[in-house]
């Protein structure tokens, strides 16, 4: 069987999702892609991001948020984890099929002393504890399947990037459930780094689809995939406004009052909001609300909504820049 293998040495969260998918829809030959991101969260192609994440977090270590083209949940990418993505033709008979796609993986961890199994719907344990996290989506005749392969991953980072600060949203997303989780490395018997595991796992495929040949980007392929990369999957149009539709509500308590916020959000704008509360102000504060109706759910898009107002003629004692940390 003929598989072009792709050792993807970018760690660019941005460019490496949108690779998956101009190899998805340009390519006709079976691939297999071995690849990592630096610290990175990824969302589910149907998950309300907002309320995957810890925002404040995520910010403050200058975290990419990225949406793949699957479903599942929001998962952590660091430097320790090992991404890998299968893109075969097959009528789609594999949709669904995750115990195709990871039985290769399962069959090396287990020649280096790893107890690994499938377990559940999508993920690979050892002892109990997962360490692969696997997600699936169809286009045309083809299917991609990727997943994730933890094998010295920071697991405090991935907790705290991945926990919301508080269940201020509501609507049809369903929201990640936590999992114990272990990496590879804790159970070998011979030590490796994660670029030797990388190797490894690379010539083990090369054994096991026979006829596979390896593959490098050409300069045409790499300016395809930043072109998708700028277009796409750097945009807070894919990342945060893909989300679905979803309710917002939060309490702001401030020197001037206490505030209730309440918004419904479609396809990442904000379509109704209401503020309420003992606050005191000039102006009506339906105005206010006027004007963050239709705006982008983003900081900088109701910091721009905002620019010219004094919001503490409409709440006394509230700058722009709180009421919209509140917002968020």
């Amino acid at each position: 069987m003929k598989v072009l293998l792709i050792e993807n040495s970018c760690t660019n969260p941005y460019f490496n999702l949108a690779a998956e998918e101009y190899l998805l829809k340009h390519f006709d030959e079976d691939v297999f892609m071995l690849w990592r991101n630096e610290p990175a969260v990824i969302v589910g192609k149907n998950q309300n991001t907002l309320s995957e994440i810890n925002l404040d977090y995520v910010r403050e270590h200058s975290i990419p948020v990225v949406r793949r083209l699957t479903g599942g949940g929001a998962v952590f990418h660091d430097l320790g984890n090992l991404n890998f993505t299968f893109i075969f033709s097959d009528e789609a008979k594999s949709f669904n099929n995750f115990r195709k796609f990871t039985e290769p993986i399962i069959a090396l961890l287990n020649s280096l002393s790893i107890a690994a199994e499938f377990s559940g719907r999508n993920d690979l344990t050892i002892n109990d504890k997962k360490f692969s996290g696997n997600a699936q989506c169809n286009y045309k005749s083809k299917v991609m399947h990727h997943g994730t392969l933890l094998f010295s991953s920071d697991i405090v980072d991935l907790s705290k990037a991945l926990t919301p600060k508080s269940s201020k949203f509501e609507g049809k997303a369903v929201k990640s459930v936590s999992s114990r989780v272990t990496n590879i490395s804790e159970h070998l018997t011979e030590p490796m780094d994660i670029l030797e595991f990388k190797s490894m796992l690379m010539n083990y495929m090369y054994k096991h689809y026979r006829g596979s040949i390896f593959y490098e980007f050409t300069k045409e392929d790499l300016d395809n995939i930043k072109k998708l990369q700028d277009e796409k999957y750097s945009t807070w149009a894919w990342n945060f406004g893909s989300s679905p539709k979803y309710n917002f509500e939060n309490t702001l308590k401030y020197s001037g009052g206490n505030v209730e916020v309440a918004l419904q959000v479609e396809k990442g704008i904000i379509v109704n909001i209401k503020i309420f509360g003992d606050f005191f102000g000039k102006a009506d504060i339906s105005e206010l609300e006027e004007m963050l109706t239709g705006a982008e759910h983003s900081e900088q898009a109701l910091l721009e909504a905002l620019r010219q107002t004094d919001v503490g003629e409409y709440l006394a004692g509230i700058t722009a820049e709180e009421l919209i940390h509140g917002l968020i």
